[in-house]
């Protein structure tokens, strides 16, 4: 029997442990989030990178360089740099679509497998690339990869894991983007620093260290019980892979609501269109807005283009690369640690509401400064720059232990299984649509809005925090598989699902 934490049945708790099985698989799982995290710290490096400029975008190299009539807010405004960026999320929003059927009939392991292998394409080519077609088309087999272990991965981690860990558990999809930002940021770093100008290939090529990690290990990762029930007849192998992974041969109360849900999961056609039903419209409304609101906390703009930002305020490039390094990797890496510790201890909504109110208190302190003290030309003085820094670093903090990981999460654990492959698979759309939108405007929007778009970000924080006061259940050690009874006791969305049981009741057999 495998040794772990055991965790005793309690208030609808299933019994089993947290076996290092179960801690190995989803480990090697999370490496899906180092090779989206990794992506996200070298763009936002390189993009700032003078010989890379120069090769790719001699037109924002010349006015950065040259213009010194040119805004500071205004100096890398360019759609053809922002398509670099971008260009990932358009084929991650397309390839999410696919990993959803590959996931659905196929399972979880060749969706991670098919991530990881696009994932070291694109790697491969864009460390080679000579011109911008190449790179461009690297990004987009990026793309590809990240939209399958985007969808693949968090429903692979929040399977595997026993409910009362689960928190923690797909946390660690978080930890791990965070943790391939640090790794990104201070290879770029070191990178910045060769002489003749090509450290920004060794940056991207990088890329195919933890792509390698996730093709290979995902050969031997092992598929959840609740997709060989979904997929398979034979319950034999579904349940002795159940009591595999918890550790115990009592696994009875469990395995039936997973035989259960299997039968509901078998009897939809159209997974989609089921989806659209009132009964399912928490989860929709939720499978939207939340990735929508992960977005538009801004934080995509602190870590793309974190080290265009500094130079905005006017640091070097090299201090700007280091800088972004420890603030998007240090500071972000240590807290998503301390969410993991205490995700399942004080609950989803709690953090959510207290990392919001830290985010917008620093987007207005980091607008106001600006406004106040960065004008077109020059930059501010240094205790000024400091203080902006420290609440750089602040914000990203409460990203990093809040809407971070439980962007992820949440929305991961939400779907009862008839709908979580789709429902995912609306969840990773919806974050690329809208990951492309601000990747794609925010250096026009910084052009014209100046200082202004923090306010514009910290108004959107106001909204998502009373949306989750308001309007999120508390889910936590819930397990997934009777996930349906938070939404039947909130004060809101039982009056939705309510009428639906109405009108099914009242519907002739």
């Amino acid at each position: 029997m495998a040794a772990g934490l055991a965790i005793a049945g309690e208030g609808g708790q299933y019994n089993g442990k947290m076996t290092w099985f179960v801690v190995l698989s989803c480990m090697m799982a999370s490496m899906g989030g180092v090779i989206f995290g990794y992506d996200i710290g070298i763009s936002g490096g390189v993009t700032s990178m003078e010989p890379f400029l120069k090769k790719f975008f001699p037109v924002v190299y010349t006015r950065m360089k040259d213009d010194t009539k040119i805004s500071n807010y205004c100096k890398f405004d360019s759609q053809l740099l922002t398509s670099f960026t971008s260009s990932l999320y358009v084929a991650g929003l397309v390839a999410s679509f696919f990993a959803s059927s590959i996931t659905r009939y196929f399972g979880r392991k060749p969706s991670i497998l098919a991530g990881g292998a696009a994932f070291l394409s694109g790697s491969a080519l864009n460390g080679a690339a000579t011109n911008l077609y190449m790179l461009i088309f690297g990004r987009v087999l990026l793309g590809v990869g990240v939209g399958f272990a985007n969808q693949a991965v968090p429903l692979y981690l929040s399977e595997m894991a026993p409910p009362r860990y689960r928190g923690a558990i797909n946390n660690g999809f978080q930890l791990c983007i965070a943790i391939g930002v640090l790794s990104a940021n201070f290879i770029n770093f070191a990178t910045e620093k060769i002489e003749g100008g090509w450290g920004w290939r060794i940056s991207l090529v990088m890329a195919a260290i933890p792509a390698t990690f996730l093709t290979i290990g995902s050969l031997f990762l092992p598929e959840t019980p609740n997709s060989l029930i979904q997929r398979f007849n034979d319950e034999q192998k579904a349940k002795t892979m159940l009591q595999r992974i918890r550790g115990t041969t009592d696994v009875e109360a469990e395995f039936n609501d997973l035989i259960k849900a299997s039968l509901v999961s078998k009897s939809i056609e159209h997974p989609i269109k089921k989806i659209m039903q009132n009964k399912y419209r928490p989860q929709l409304v939720m499978a939207i807005a939340i990735p929508f609101f992960q977005q538009v906390t801004g934080i995509n703009v602190i870590a793309f283009y974190a080290p265009v930002l500094l130079r905005t305020i006017g640091l070097s490039e090299s201090v700007s690369l280091i800088m972004s390094a420890l603030i998007a990797g240090v500071v972000g890496t240590a807290s998503t640690l301390l969410s993991m510790l205490v995700v399942d201890k004080l609950g989803r909504r709690v953090m959510l509401i207290c990392g919001g109110v830290q985010m917008f208190v620093s987007q207005i302190m980091i607008g106001s400064v600006m406004a106040a003290q960065l004008g077109d030309h020059g930059s501010i003085n240094k205790g000024y720059a400091h203080f902006v820094l420290t609440m750089i670093s602040i914000y990203v903090s409460g990203f990093a232990w809040s809407w971070g990981p439980l962007g992820w999460l949440v929305p991961s654990e939400i779907f009862p299984l008839e709908i979580r492959s789709v429902g995912q698979s609306i969840v990773v759309a919806v974050n690329f649509v809208f990951t492309f939108v601000v990747a794609q405007t925010f250096l026009g929007m910084l052009c014209h809005f100046k200082s202004g778009i923090f306010f514009f970000f910290g108004g959107w924080v106001a909204v998502m925090t009373a949306f989750v006061y308001l309007l999120l259940p508390e889910t936590k050690k819930v397990p997934i598989e009777v996930m349906e009874r938070v939404w039947r006791e909130h004060w809101f969305w039982k009056r939705i699902v309510e009428e639906f049981d109405d009108k099914s009741n009242m519907e002739p057999a």
